[in-house]
């Protein structure tokens, strides 16, 4: 399982993620709203551990903002704030759980496992391509019945040329699919997902045609 943690306070971090990584939960931390929201776009989380209480954003807006981006993460909100109405206002905000500092690692633990349990068994949509297993929603990626850690972006760009059905597609749509018209990218940058796809799935998973494009490797099941 892989959790982002946002949380403004070093010390208090680092312990959250020496605790969490003994119950075999794999953690990235973020110290900002900012840090957060660049490392969702680039990676790809099972849930969100988030502090309110954030020096650059607040904690609510930050979920909103999130939770537009990947509507169905679970958000467990870990904070000082513990009047009811705060954790109402988190709950009624989008949150899934709601903790309140100080805790005990072994119940955070227990509490993260136990909501993806929740949202790995909600019907998803999965893509199934050769020995490829996929879950856009969820960005889980299994290949040959093993689990692959795959980028939110390899896992967009993945959906997009299984979408396509075989046929080509140029660099050109792969770029505004996955970036949108407003974002600013390298020329390169599809070029850098699809030789990173090809190192974790192998080289034979996306196929290039010059002038046409890219297409995927394996035809997916209907």
């Amino acid at each position: 399982m892989r959790v982002l943690l946002v949380e403004d306070d070093e010390l208090i971090g680092k312990g959250i993620v020496a605790g969490l990584r003994k119950h075999g939960i794999e953690v990235h931390h973020a110290c900002t709203a900012h840090e957060a929201e660049a490392m969702q776009k680039e990676n790809t989380f099972h849930a969100l551990v988030l502090d309110l209480g954030l020096p650059d954003r607040d904690g609510m807006d930050l979920l909103a903002s999130m939770r537009a981006f990947e509507p169905h993460l679970p958000v467990l909100i870990l904070t000082a704030r513990d009047a009811i109405e705060h954790r109402l206002k988190g709950l009624h905000g989008g949150a899934d759980d709601y903790v309140v500092k100080p805790f005990d690692l072994r119940e955070l633990a227990a509490r993260l496992h136990a909501l993806v349990r929740r949202t790995q068994g909600r019907a998803a949509q999965v893509i199934v391509a050769g020995p490829l297993r996929l879950e856009p929603e969820s960005g889980l990626a299994w290949l040959h019945g093993e689990s692959v850690t795959l980028s939110r972006r390899e896992v967009d760009l993945l959906a997009h040329l299984a979408s396509a059905d075989g046929r080509w597609v140029s660099p050109d749509f792969l770029n505004e699919r996955i970036y949108g018209l407003c974002e600013e990218v390298s020329s390169n940058a599809i070029n850098v997902h699809i030789h990173n796809i090809r190192r974790k799935l192998g080289a034979e998973a996306i196929e290039t045609s010059r002038g046409l494009g890219y297409r995927l490797g394996w035809r997916p099941s209907s």
